[in-house]
């Protein structure tokens, strides 16, 4: 993208990265942080200066605030779960949540929801301080917006997996060997799984196939839709569905 980079900055009068940081994704502690964290993002673009009005924010299309008031209709975005903490009427729902946010409009930067470590605790600065003259101090993790029980929880479960990645890592086989064997525990032929075919049998095969190879072995996301002859946007998804009972997957290792 260098050539595009240079073309706009010359346009525009403006020099250095024009893409620059990975998306950011955080681990959510939905009772204490949910409804404030989906508040203060759908509130971005007024701090931003992008709306004048918080009112306009319906009319900002970069934004989930829009499909949660019944603005648009988005069948990919999920609005059920935040609007069912309102009220179990629709409507009644969707008016709550746009006085909810209408009334986070004052509270300006929020600290508390996008900083890391301590801050992420309830009560934010104040509560800190107050840790911090006690000599008490909480877990903290910056991708981990909850409590430090919260923190402590998610990171013990990710050692675990991490820890269960690494011991099959170092006995998994290689990526074609382990589509024959799954599609002969699935009993369906590995030319049809290869060919894209819809067939139930051959997309629980690929799904399982995704699911060992990226989750269990540590396979990149790439290398497995390039053996399965699909996008890795695909294959990454196959492996981050529900998982397929009654697969023992260390029986797949070396």
């Amino acid at each position: 993208m260098t050539g595009y980079v240079i073309n706009f900055n010359r346009r525009h009068k403006r020099h250095g990265h024009l893409f620059q940081n990975r998306f950011k994704s955080i681990v959510c502690e939905e009772e204490a942080y949910l409804l404030e964290l989906t508040r203060y993002i759908h509130l971005n673009p007024l701090r931003g200066g992008i709306v004048d009005e918080w009112t306009q924010l319906p009319e900002y299309t970069w934004s989930g605030h829009a499909a949660l008031i019944g603005k648009v209709d988005r069948d990919w975005q999920e609005t059920d779960l935040i609007l069912s903490l309102f009220h179990s009427n629709l409507r009644k729902a969707r008016e709550a949540y746009e006085r909810f946010v209408a009334e986070g409009v004052g509270m300006g930067r929020r600290p508390d929801l996008v900083g890391g470590g301590l801050l992420r605790s309830p009560g934010g600065w104040s509560q800190v301080l107050s840790q911090r003259r006690q000599n008490r101090q909480m877990a903290s993790d910056e991708r981990i917006l909850g409590s430090g029980e919260f923190v402590e929880e998610v990171i013990a479960q990710a050692d675990q997996q991490l820890k269960e990645t690494l011991r099959l890592k170092r006995r998994r086989v290689e990526s074609p060997s382990l589509a024959r064997q799954v599609t002969r525990s699935v009993g369906v032929d590995l030319d049809l799984v290869l060919s894209g075919s819809r067939i139930a049998e051959a997309v629980k095969a690929r799904k399982t196939i995704c699911q060992i190879a990226i989750k269990k072995f540590g396979y990149s996301g790439a290398e497995v839709a390039r053996l399965l002859g699909t996008a890795t946007s695909s294959a990454t998804r196959l492996a981050n569905a529900p998982e397929l009972p009654d697969f023992n997957y260390s029986s797949y290792a070396t």
